[in-house]
């Protein structure tokens, strides 16, 4: 047979927003996550589930950034792209946005199987901010949307099981210091993209593990899985069991059918076949199946109601179609991470593809079972199998063509350890100038001291790195980095004694007296907390460049902290000191809008904070579930919120407390 399978570079023009550069203050805080349980509901749940509930949830962001930089103003754009074609489907993979795919289309009905959303428009949903709508994407780390979403995966062409080409996306997941691939084959004839995943603990300790692969779907479909019972999850932080298809008189599978955003868990049983579809009214769609080792399936709704609508119009543009979300995962629910042995590994194999089954309305159980019969009899569960047993001799292949480049993070990493790690190379020529420190510091045993003065470069945090730090000569630059890596081990007391010598010789004193302040504010010395930040802006303002990316990030985050803070400390003057010595163009955006309605307030102005709604902003960085917008509105005065603002993922407390989304 001759294989025809192709893979090639294309470059797609999207409107799109830039992703704008990180925030380069460390995130010190804990997670503003919204994905947890109370502790006390964990005894109610099953013991499995409750044990990987607590398996090391994620604590801090470090050693990764926030990504908060980019905005709302889309123009054309080329978006570099890789496409893995054969005679029946075409895969349109972004591997410089983390290697979504963003199309999958079967070619002998022209059907786009996705939810492909003709922008890129990045929202604050990744657990370090910008995120975007649409396509598969591949969810490491931990609990919610990966640091990667925004950020490129190396890729390159390596041998298929049939003889033709796969293409491999890889990269070095930061939070849990984990290398991990995905292996994108589509052989010759078939209707289905398998895609075959690994993750490697190299360590010589248990690392907690986390996998969701998400898929975008339009949502006028109805949502199959081999489930009677489902988790669900809200805002309220409450686990609790619901029944499927119909819970509280409504049929849940139907995504328009419920007014607010709400996440389902299916409960698999044990032994049944691992698979979800979302079909429409004919029975059309897409199906997802996979080898048991991913268990989990989800059903996300952004629901009919004002603020699911609102959030839909967020992430794209007027006048297209909605999505909704059909999941896998390494565990039942979200909320769990799974241990993963000392130098081990975890793989598995996945197919997505078209379906055609009779149509999905009717009773649960004959629904399911007669798409569960049409699904064994397009792709059998056995060939998934042997799919995934002939795909394993080539997780180890080695890459041919590179087609793309990530960080060089992870080749920071092996040098260090010497791993050996078939199939996913991490060279040395991977490294660039934000790892150039660490190689200086491995090298040498000592940090440089950095040669201008710019906002401080990244932090590595592992004990490995905080060990070197440790016996480093004490400058001000390994002082701050050692704090900041003290600080995420949890010893925040010696973390301070680290900023604090560095405060003595450190020629630019901003960075430090940030992170005092927020330890500060951490040990509820509030008004310490307030003279900190004053000062570290003062001190920013001597040092920065209107003119410089890096520098106006850095004002932006530090003036936004500041403000905040002595606000709070009811420092109003002060507040008003820092908002004045705010460049226009960063004060001009929404979320600085936003800040100025709530330092009117406080100077006892809500006539004018109520102008700042009527004129309108937009915050781009608009967290999931943040209610903030709201909040500050019902202070100018309140009133119904106006649609423009009405983000709210949730009904009030009176209200189905069963339609809430993690």
């Amino acid at each position: 047979m001759v294989v025809v399978t192709t893979i090639r570079r294309e470059v797609l023009t999207l409107p799109a927003a830039e992703v704008g550069p990180d925030n380069p203050l460390p995130p010190l805080r804990p997670l503003d996550e919204v994905h947890r349980i109370e502790d006390r509901d964990r005894d109610l749940l099953p013991r499995e589930m409750a044990r990987q509930i607590g398996c090391a949830p994620l604590r801090s962001l470090l050693p990764v950034r926030v990504r908060d930089g980019y905005g709302r103003t889309r123009t054309p754009r080329p978006v570099d792209a890789l496409v893995l074609e054969n005679d029946r489907l075409r895969a349109t993979v972004l591997p410089g946005l983390g290697g979504r795919i963003a199309s999958l289309v079967h070619k002998p009905t022209g059907r786009e199987l996705l939810y492909r959303n003709p922008v890129f428009q990045p929202a604050g949903f990744a657990l370090n901010g910008a995120w975007y709508s649409g396509g598969i994407e591949w969810n490491i780390g931990a609990t919610g949307h990966t640091t990667l979403s925004c950020a490129p995966l190396h890729a390159a062409r390596v041998p298929a099981p049939d003889g033709g080409e796969m293409l491999r996306l890889w990269e070095w997941e930061r939070l849990r210091d984990l290398p991990f691939q995905v292996d994108l084959w589509l052989p010759d004839g078939s209707d289905f993209l398998h895609v075959g995943v690994r993750v490697r603990n190299p360590h010589e300790r248990p690392v907690p593990t986390y996998w969701w692969s998400n898929t975008a779907v339009p949502e006028e479909r109805r949502i199959l899985a081999p489930a009677s019972e489902a988790w669900h999850f809200g805002y309220e932080r409450r686990l609790c069991r619901v029944p499927v298809p119909v819970h509280d008189g409504i049929d849940r599978t139907y995504p328009l059918d419920s007014t607010y955003a709400a996440d389902y868990f299916y409960e698999v049983p044990d032994g049944r076949r691992r698979w979800i579809a979302a079909l429409d009214e004919d029975g059309t769609g897409l199906v997802q199946t996979s080898t048991d080792v991913l268990r989990g399936r989800k059903l996300f709704v952004w629901g009919a109601g004002p603020g699911g609508r609102r959030w839909q119009q967020w992430l794209t543009e007027p006048g297209t179609g909605g999505y909704c979300e059909i999941q896998a995962g390494l565990a039942r629910t979200q909320l769990e991470h799974v241990r993963l042995e000392a130098e081990s590994e975890v793989a598995w194999l996945e197919s997505y593809g078209p379906l055609q089954a009779p149509p999905p309305a009717g009773e649960w159980d004959t629904v399911v079972r007669r798409t569960e019969e049409r699904l064994e009899a397009v792709l059998p569960r056995a060939d998934v199998e042997a799919a995934y047993a002939a795909w394993r001799p080539y997780a180890d292949a080695e890459p041919g063509e590179v087609l793309a480049g990530g960080s060089g993070w992870g080749a920071l990493e092996v040098l260090h350890a010497g791993w050996k790690l078939p199939g996913t190379p991490f060279p040395e020529s991977t490294l660039g100038e934000e790892q150039e420190p660490w190689r200086e510091l491995l090298r040498t045993g000592s940090l440089p001291e950095p040669r201008r003065v710019r906002p401080p470069g990244q932090t590595l945090v592992a004990p490995h790195w905080r060990d070197m730090l440790e016996t480093a000569p004490g400058t001000p630059s390994t002082e701050y980095h050692l704090g900041v890596a003290q600080w995420h081990a949890g010893d925040r007391a010696q973390a301070v004694r680290s900023w604090e010598r560095a405060l003595v010789l450190a020629p630019s004193r901003w960075p430090l007296l940030r992170c005092l302040a927020v330890a500060d504010q951490e040990a509820g010395h509030h008004e310490r907390a307030a003279d900190r930040y004053a000062e570290a802006f003062e001190d920013l303002c001597h040092e920065r460049r209107d003119s410089d990316e890096e520098w106006t990030a850095a004002t932006a985050a530090l003036g936004r902290e500041a403000i905040e803070a002595l606000l709070g400390a009811g420092r109003t003057a002060q507040a008003r000191s820092v908002w004045d010595r705010l460049h226009p163009s960063i004060r001009a955006r929404g979320r600085f809008r936003l800040l100025h309605a709530e330092l009117l307030l406080a100077e006892g102005r809500p006539s004018e904070a109520r102008a700042v709604f009527d004129a309108g902003f937009e915050v781009a960085d608009l967290r999931e579930g943040d209610e903030r917008i709201g909040r500050v509105w019902d202070r100018t005065g309140g009133g119904p919120l106006p649609g423009r603002y009405d983000f709210r993922m949730r009904p009030e407390p009176s209200r189905d407390p069963l339609e809430h989304r993690a």
